[in-house]
């Protein structure tokens, strides 16, 4: 939904980027690295993990993945920074006088993994301003970034990136650089301590301080970890008794601690996509802890968002702060990226498979169903229930009316910078290391991977339409033979796994986790999984129905009439009203059509699996075009029965997700 429309601009400013950086990049930084490098555990005194994520550029997509990020390249993941002055030239992590202070970090946070993923020169050139403008001008004292601020916060998102780069080039000069600003921060905190984002966000940094004590042992790190631990806010704690079991009431904290408390821990603390970063918190911390409460309080923690604020597209709702269970309201976007994140490293940290189920969950559902099919324009809240994206009022907890547009920034622009970072980091997690030696196979999706196992360079290729369909052939090409574990992940909705090696059945007992099959591989081995997923009926809030089959959930599609609101150079801010009816109950029962992928995987005029249900009008409305709370004994108008197509979430831009259910 973007306009094509300036094309001299475009290939101007393409011709300019190219001509402007490729010119100095290091053959190194431009080109694939062709050795593959092995996964860095942690050392003692940090606790063992299971699994570590690969380094990164060691997966590529294929398939119908690579076709997806190809899409993000292609619009604004790839296009953002020559339409939006935040991320242009004059940003102030590029040394100009603009935004100075998250979006430049969240923009290459997603951007680096995507470059090396598509092995694109230019998005390469364009991710390198950023990093070449951060490394070679850090303060004297050690800190680094634009001089308008010393937040702790940004720094803490572009020391993320750093280490993908780090890991993606060999660049020497990113451990020094870390090292300097983390000796620095060590010394600083204690007068300049944690604030507001910085304070709740404290796990982000750990996770980088770890990640590079992995690399040199140097004793202060730990330090550091600790004290960031000290000053930040205790997510743990919070979920010891959980309090907020209900929708944020604005006014009733605005009552309590006027219109700052929602830069305070009264108002940080619910807001979205602080527990969404908070997911990794108890995770990373037991690696310093070696503590097994603190590494498996992460399933507390979920439970309760599940409970009290959980939706059916496997987030939890937060249209900025926490909002209950009602599915007309809304997920930011910035929340789905960061949720996905921290559930990646938290199942590297543990090992545990209900993780992996978690993460497909949402990314093939929430991830794509905040988008425009072709990217160019996203959302800042999604709802399962939408039945318009309009400038009417919402049933927010904080947000405003532009919060469920498609377009450019609506509301606010921290998602424009931010979600790039959801397809690349997913890819980047589809594979890990196993600490015994051995790979595990943790997401599924089309891929290629190259690594080490046990000392030996192995790539696989792994063939699959999943989760539109459910097999998955891989085939393992080591360098010369070689004996290690391949862990499976058995997701736990499928009842019937198969598995055969080399055309052999190979026995599979449902529902345990990760299934290990230890032998000598050698080039040509093949594995073939199936995971054949029935439609499940899910009860949730006022007793609605919704319906998955394996990771993915269906919905309503309602007819669509896009209005253009107002063009945004390269793009354009778009409403989205509604063509047919909505209101409907229906009945459990379904039937499964299975179509060809098309280009769009996610395109809801191409959907690769449908279901039909039968369903009636009920009296059930909207208001300010959001629809109103399920009912829970609606009343049917005098129509006949309906057969309704569900699509996959993500292809319903207007959707119903949770229905009444139809009562007999």
């Amino acid at each position: 939904m973007h306009d094509s429309t300036a094309p001299g601009r475009r290939n101007f400013l393409r011709a300019s980027v190219l001509g402007a950086v490729t010119s100095w990049l290091p053959m190194e930084v431009l080109g694939a690295a062709t050795t593959p490098a092995a996964a860095v555990f942690p050392p003692a005194p940090l606790a063992p993990q299971p699994f570590q994520l690969l380094p990164a550029g060691s997966i590529r997509p294929s398939g119908w993945l690579r076709r997806q990020l190809e899409v993000q390249a292609a619009g604004l993941g790839g296009r953002v920074d020559e339409t939006w002055p935040d991320l242009g030239p004059n940003s102030g992590w590029l040394g100009g006088k603009g935004e100075s202070w998250e979006r430049g970090p969240y923009f290459v946070d997603g951007l680096l993994p995507l470059a090396w993923q598509l092995d694109s020169p230019s998005l390469k050139a364009k991710a390198q301003r950023f990093i070449e403008w951060t490394l070679e001008h850090p303060w004297p004292n050690g800190m680094f970034g634009p001089k308008s601020n010393d937040d702790w916060w940004p720094r803490m998102v572009m020391l993320k990136a750093l280490t993908q780069y780090q890991e993606l080039t060999g660049d020497a000069r990113v451990l020094p650089f870390m090292t300097r600003y983390f000796h620095y921060q060590l010394g600083a905190l204690p007068e300049r301590p944690l604030r507001d984002w910085g304070r709740m966000r404290w796990q982000d940094e750990v996770a980088s301080v770890l990640w590079l004590y992995a690399r040199t042992q140097d004793p202060k790190l730990l330090e550091l970890a600790a004290l960031l631990k000290k000053q930040g806010y205790d997510w743990q704690g919070m979920y010891a008794d959980f309090p907020f079991r209900e929708k944020t009431d604005a006014k009733l904290l605005e009552a309590k601690g006027g219109k700052d408390v929602f830069m305070e821990d009264d108002g940080l603390q619910v807001h979205g996509v602080n527990v969404a970063q908070a997911l990794k918190a108890s995770p990373v911390w037991s690696l310093i802890s070696r503590d097994a409460n603190d590494r498996a309080a992460i399933h507390h923690q979920l439970a309760m968002l599940d409970r009290y604020h959980g939706l059916a597209n496997g987030i939890y709702s937060a249209d900025e702060h926490l909002a209950g269970r009602n599915p007309s309201q809304g997920t930011e976007l910035c929340t789905v990226v960061e949720a996905l994140y921290s559930l990646e490293v938290a199942l590297a940290i543990t090992g545990d498979a209900a993780l992996g189920d978690r993460i497909e969950r949402i990314a093939y559902n929430a991830l794509p169903g905040a988008f425009t099919d072709d990217m160019w324009a996203h959302q800042y809240d999604q709802q399962p229930n939408q039945v318009e994206c309009s400038l009417h009022r919402r049933p927010w907890t904080t947000n405003g009316p532009e919060a469920n547009l498609f377009g450019l920034d609506p509301h606010f622009g921290c998602c424009t910078a931010n979600f790039h970072q959801g397809w690349p980091k997913l890819t980047a997690s589809l594979w890990m290391a196993c600490a015994d030696g051995g790979l595990a196979a943790t997401v599924y999706a089309p891929c290629r991977v190259k690594t080490v196992a046990r000392g030996v360079s192995i790539e696989i290729e792994q063939d699959t339409d999943y989760p539109f369909r459910s097999d998955i052939a891989m085939t393992m090409r080591p360098a010369s033979p070689v004996t290690f574990p391949l862990r499976l992940r058995l997701p736990a909705w499928c009842r019937s796994p198969s598995l055969r090696i080399n055309g052999e059945p190979t026995k599979v007992n449902a529902g345990e986790g990760f299934l290990t099959v230890e032998r000598q591989w050698t080039a040509g081995d093949t594995i073939h999984l199936s995971f054949p997923a029935e439609v499940v009926t899910e009860t949730g809030y006022n007793d609605s129905i919704s319906f998955s089959r394996g990771p993915l959930v269906f919905s309503l599609p309602i007819g669509e009439a896009w209005v253009k609101w107002r063009k945004r150079g390269l793009t354009n801010d778009w409403q989205v009203y509604p063509t047919s009816q909505w209101n409907y109950a229906v009945s459990a029962g379904s039937a499964v059509e299975e179509h060809p992928i098309g280009a769009l995987p996610f395109a809801g005029a191409t959907p690769a699996v449908t279901l039909t249900v039968q369903g009636r009008l009920v009296a059930w409305k909207a208001q300010e075009g959001a629809a109103d709370p399920v009912p829970l004994k609606p009343g049917v108008e005098d129509e006949p029965y309906a057969t309704l197509r569900l699509v996959p979430y993500a292809g319903a831009k207007l959707r119903i997700t949770s229905f009444p259910a139809l009562t007999s």
